[in-house]
């Protein structure tokens, strides 16, 4: 593999844009009508295809690869760097109608860095276009961000990240089980780029062209499926002990609690599915391992394993405590104790 994966995979017209149809809609839309506004916020956590969005938007309106500037402002922080490109939006495009900036991280810049830009950015030439993106909206001026048509891009969900992975094994001529596309999703955390960066290591250290969950578990760090049983059979049995055993190891192991934590959620979802609508069976089915599923029926099936929507709800509760929690392990632990008492 001589390519990156998310630069081979990187959409190249609208329709190959994945999740961000309202964004891609609005886009369009202006350029069908002919009402280009002069400067775009892109905003949206880290790979979710904010610059992609902002090259395919030049190409459509035919700019030409010399026309098009690329600026990280983390790079580009200071006031000499606004006045070097005052200068350069003052001249005209080479092959193009447009003069095309894109502004990565432009929450970097600095408070007089903004302030020399706002002149250019109210009262551009003719012939410029500035796509500014960020991370982190919060942290520009309301100066900037008014003068500028505003384009949220959402967090691709699980279910797209995972759909994402299974294609591109499939194109790179691999074939991956449907539990190791959703883990390596799940590890994804809401990004393509980081997605198909885990794919990348997997595929990379892969011995053969299958991608077992056990072999994404061991490549990437992810916590071991038996920790994330032997939690949800403490949870289940009201084992408090065996619980926190499982924690324990999942410590000991250095894994990401977070992510032991998401899993957990998961299969305790797959276990209200498969116990209170089983008309669902075979889908939880094609989403996990035959192990796992071997074990989730198993828990499923037994009336003496007591759970609800109760159980889950005390989980979504703990995830949420984990982000203020100084320690991971804690909130874990204490869904254990009140999921018991409840009892």
């Amino acid at each position: 593999m001589s390519e990156v994966l998310y630069r081979k995979y990187r959409p190249g017209t609208f329709k190959e844009v994945i999740g961000q149809d309202k964004v891609v809609d609005a886009i369009k839309g202006a350029i069908d009508a002919g009402k280009i506004s002069h400067a775009y916020l892109f905003s949206g956590s880290r790979g979710t295809g904010k610059t992609s969005v902002a090259r395919i938007f030049a190409k459509e309106l035919k700019v030409h690869e010399s026309d098009i500037y690329e600026i990280d402002a983390a790079s580009n922080t200071g006031v000499d760097d606004i006045r070097d490109l005052k200068e350069s939006v003052s001249t005209l495009p080479f092959e193009s109608e447009y003069k095309f900036y894109i502004i990565d991280e432009v929450h970097m810049l600095s408070k007089a860095a903004f302030n020399a830009f706002l002149k250019t950015l109210e009262e551009p030439p003719k012939h410029v276009i500035f796509i500014l993106a960020t991370t982190e909206i919060e942290k520009l001026p309301d100066t900037i961000v008014s003068r500028c048509q505003v384009h949220n891009f959402k967090k691709p969900n699980q279910k797209i990240l995972r759909t994402l992975v299974l294609n591109v094994s499939k194109k790179e001529g691999y074939s991956i089980e449907n539990s190791s596309a959703d883990l390596i999703a799940l590890l994804g955390d809401g990004s393509f780029r980081d997605t198909l960066g885990i794919l990348q290591k997997v595929i990379s250290s892969s011995g053969d062209k299958k991608i077992s969950v056990e072999e994404v578990e061991a490549i990437t760090g992810a916590p071991r499926g038996v920790l994330v049983h032997e939690y949800i059979r403490g949870l289940v049995e009201k084992d408090v002990e065996k619980g926190m055993e499982a924690v324990r190891d999942a410590g000991k192991a250095n894994v990401d609690m977070k992510v032991f934590f998401k899993l957990i959620l998961q299969k305790m979802r797959f276990l209200l599915l498969l116990r209170y609508a089983p008309k669902m069976k075979s889908t939880v089915e094609n989403n996990v391992s035959e192990d796992d599923f071997s074990f989730l029926l198993e828990i499923a099936e037994n009336k003496n394993f007591t759970y609800n929507s109760e159980t889950l709800l005390v989980l979504l509760k703990a995830y949420d405590d984990m982000r203020v929690s100084f320690m991971e392990e804690l909130p874990l632990e204490l869904a254990l104790v009140k999921v018991s008492e409840e009892s």
